[in-house]
């Protein structure tokens, strides 16, 4: 079993009302992972996941593309201390 892991990520541009959360809630849900994903103020959407490192590394590279509608500007990863706290993704 790969290691488990939690990604935080902020995603800057075009990313709100795009259906970008819904997108992100679909290819979390497709990879087992667990979390939430929320828009911020100021055009940002903050998503938190937790799973299978590798998992959370496809999610990280679909998020610096997005859905077709989504312009992405930037990207700010991190990872923090896995905490095992989620039983699904949903969007917040």
């Amino acid at each position: 079993m790969a290691e488990m892991a939690s990604m935080q990520a902020f995603v800057h541009g075009r990313v709100q009302g795009v259906f970008f959360r819904a997108s992100v809630e679909s290819r979390a849900e497709e990879l087992n992972l667990t979390g939430y994903v929320r828009n911020r103020p100021g055009d940002v959407v903050e998503v938190v996941a937790e799973g299978e490192k590798p998992q959370l590394e496809k999610l990280a590279a679909f998020l610096k593309v997005g859905p077709p509608a989504a312009k992405v500007e930037d990207i700010q990863i991190t990872w923090p201390e896995y905490k095992g706290e989620f039983t699904r993704f949903r969007i917040r």
